[in-house]
């Protein structure tokens, strides 16, 4: 969870009349989590996947989202218009945050899942097919979409490798013996 105090802030807005009124808003604290749970709010709103890398969010996606992710919820909307670049940073800095000790070689983390479109739905999905409890969902999704990737590799039959994964292997041990007797081909 991220915990990111504001301080009172001032700002101006117009009135119907055409004048400008000074408000301010009070000292807010905000209780974030990037989980499961906050991506399917944001993507029920905007009906398209908050993970794909093709299109830039808006401020107004971005701010939705840092809605989705605040756990107290009596706070005024006033204070999301307030963050401010140093607040978005800490934000976009903690929701990358892997939030595990847990790496993965190149090998193990080509999956043909990479090429699926990743919503809420097919994570929760995986979560299904993988037998792990929907209580997860309230995890950092970083931590959750690294549990989700050891089930799968747990699971696999050891003995039987992919195609592809054979390909891969058996490329390595010729290149070694090559290198070995110092032969080209």
């Amino acid at each position: 969870m991220l915990k990111l105090v504001l301080p009172p802030r001032e700002y101006t807005i117009e009135t119907p009349e055409g004048d400008l009124e000074f408000r301010t808003t009070p000292e807010a604290t905000l209780l974030l989590e990037h989980s499961l749970i906050s991506i399917s709010k944001w993507e029920a709103k905007y009906k398209k996947p908050f993970l794909s890398s093709l299109e830039q969010k808006t401020r107004e996606e971005s701010l939705y989202y840092v809605k989705c992710m605040t756990l107290n919820k009596t706070l005024s909307d006033d204070i999301y218009e307030m963050l401010t670049d140093e607040d978005i940073a800490k934000i976009n800095e903690y929701i990358e945050d892997p939030r595990s000790a847990t790496w993965f070689s190149d090998d193990a983390g080509s999956k043909r899942r990479n090429r699926d479109i990743v919503t809420s739905e097919l994570i929760y999905y995986w979560m299904v097919a993988l037998q792990i409890p929907v209580e997860f969902e309230k995890w950092h999704l970083n931590r959750l979409i690294t549990l989700i990737k050891i089930c799968e590799i747990k699971q696999r039959d050891p003995k039987k490798m992919k195609k592809n994964e054979i390909l891969a292997r058996n490329r390595k041990l010729n290149e070694a013996r090559r290198k070995r007797s110092g032969s080209k081909g």
